[in-house]
């Protein structure tokens, strides 16, 4: 599965015993952004998997290798976990980083460390010889054992073709109870993280310390905990995993960068088609609505009195009477990318204000001529962070403030994994993260700046009517890797049909992910 946008590495995804590659499904829109993705059903592992001839190790781990790319980051999850560790021991040129998640290097308890008792896994094992179906709903329940919503994972592992369960499971119960890469993990080369879950119930936290001692000394490796997930950790916690692996592999330096002029979106494009939406755009502009009077209200814990306030983004100008009535004795100007935006706030904001069509990233602006910037959901048509912060830099004057919010890369994950059911098309816009913000701010030595992020609800009763409201704003799919011409029917109506499993409540959710921000140039 090809990244969404610019691809900054390769990911293998091994799932473990008893489920199969859809275990990882959560966390595909979330790794997309910024990897390509390699999904496997191992033999062995995954029900219904047949190898066809009698499996071994050796045999499933050059299986892998032939199904992946020449190199590359091996997440493992479970026995997943052992396969990605065992790859990493006998092919380490082929291996990037190890993220293990929920795994135990030596499953089955043996002396002081911690696992599964030896006789209820011998146990087990006894019932999968002899209904494999049944013994594996019963794994079922000590999987969602210590989750908040147990019932809930137990449907979705239903999909997991239990159903075809058979004795070739048994080859994967057998590598559960006889690796033991306790000693071996100090061996690995590439970096390596062991993420483990606090309320896993087979794979205990008291691995934390045990594992935490054998790569203590690997400048390279981390433990990590996942607060209240599961051992079904890819289900119950994707946000968080997905967080742990890319800061885990961006601290460790193994994420290629992000190229220079990588654009995903054509400023021009952008322009037209805010300036096509301008006469309309107010009436379906809730969530800009609801956003910017909560950047608005923050200014309250700001005492100072400017002298000139920049709205940048304005739009259609909405927010202006409102810094107008704040700051009665400030000199307004209104920037906006989009002419028919600028046109269409001239005509409403009365003649005592400036009107500007230009690029944030290039402000047609004095050097300290600004005492305040207010710019609500604009910002994320940036790509280029460090020419914004810079330009706000520049035309700050020294004290002055810049509060404003942006899209973050969460945005719309509803129909961003709508549309991932479908095909591997990028049908929503995709904006930069918080880290690549706070990285380009970071570099500009006269500013500091915070962030925080939070999720805005929205609802709707029907799919089409929240594609019908982002064309009405202006902000449809403009991305370059839009898929070309018209999209099939087959697959739009694939893509509501897929949207409908997030309906709760009656309503479809629609969720944003919006930053709010904080930026102050040094007096």
């Amino acid at each position: 599965m090809p990244a969404t946008q610019a691809a900054q590495q390769e990911l293998v995804l091994l799932h473990g015993w008893g489920c199969n590659r859809e275990v990882w499904r959560p966390l595909l829109m979330l790794l997309r952004p910024w990897a390509n993705i390699t999904l496997l059903d191992l033999p062995g592992c995954a029900p219904g998997v047949e190898s066809g001839e009698d499996l071994t190790l050796s045999g499933l781990l050059a299986g892998i290798l032939d199904c992946s790319p020449s190199k590359a980051v091996f997440v493992g999850w479970s026995l997943g976990g052992q396969l990605a560790v065992e790859l990493a021991l006998h092919a380490p040129s082929r291996v990037a980083a190890v993220v293990t998640v929920c795994s135990n290097p030596l499953f089955v308890a043996q002396g002081d460390w911690p696992g599964m008792n030896a006789d209820i896994f011998h146990q087990f094992r006894a019932e999968v010889e002899e209904d494999p179906v049944a013994a594996l709903k019963r794994f079922d329940t000590l999987q969602v054992a210590g989750s908040l919503r147990p019932r809930q994972l137990l449907r979705q592992l239903q999909k997991h073709l239990r159903e075809s369960a058979s004795t070739a499971l048994l080859a994967g119960l057998g590598w559960l109870e006889t690796l033991d890469q306790r000693e071996s993990l100090a061996a690995v080369k590439p970096p390596q993280l062991q993420v483990l879950a606090e309320a896993d119930a087979l794979v205990p936290l008291a691995l934390r310390a045990s594992i935490a001692t054998r790569i203590g000394a690997l400048t390279s490796s981390q433990v990590k905990v996942l607060q209240d997930s599961s051992h079904l950790a890819p289900l119950d916690a994707p946000v968080a995993l997905a967080q742990e692996i890319h800061h885990f592999l961006a601290t460790t330096g193994t994420l290629r960068p992000r190229p220079h002029a990588m654009l995903e979106l054509e400023k021009k494009e952008v322009a037209a088609s805010f300036s096509r939406a301008a006469a309309a755009y107010d009436s379906v502009a809730r969530l800009q609505r609801d956003v910017g009077n909560h950047l608005l209200s923050s200014l309250s814990q700001w005492q100072g009195e400017p002298a000139t306030v920049l709205d940048l983004g304005c739009g259609t100008g909405f927010f202006c009477s409102q810094l107008q009535l704040r700051y009665p004795e400030a000199q307004y100007v209104g920037l906006d990318i989009a002419e028919g935006m600028v046109k269409y706030a001239r005509g409403r904001g009365g003649a005592h204000c400036d009107w500007l069509v230009a690029d944030a990233e290039a402000l047609p602006l004095a050097n300290e001529s600004v005492d305040l910037v207010f710019s609500s959901l604009a910002l994320q048509w940036c790509y280029r962070p460090e020419h914004l912060f810079s330009e706000l830099a520049r035309v700050l004057r020294p004290g002055g403030l810049c509060v404003f919010t942006s899209l973050g890369p969460d945005t719309l994950c509803e129909l961003r994994s709508a549309w991932a059911a479908v095909d591997a098309h990028q049908h929503v816009n995709s904006f930069l993260p918080a880290g690549e913000l706070v990285a380009a701010a970071g570099r500009i030595s006269s500013i500091d700046m915070s962030l925080e992020s939070r999720a805005f609800r929205m609802e709707y009763a029907r799919v089409r009517d929240l594609l019908d409201e982002l064309k009405t704003l202006g902000a449809h799919n403009m991305n370059r890797r839009r898929p070309a011409g018209l999209t099939s029917r087959r697959a739009l109506q694939g893509m509501l049909h897929a949207y409908e499993g997030a309906r709760s409540d009656g309503l479809l959710p629609a969720t944003y992910d919006v930053i709010f921000g904080v930026l102050k140039k040094h007096e």
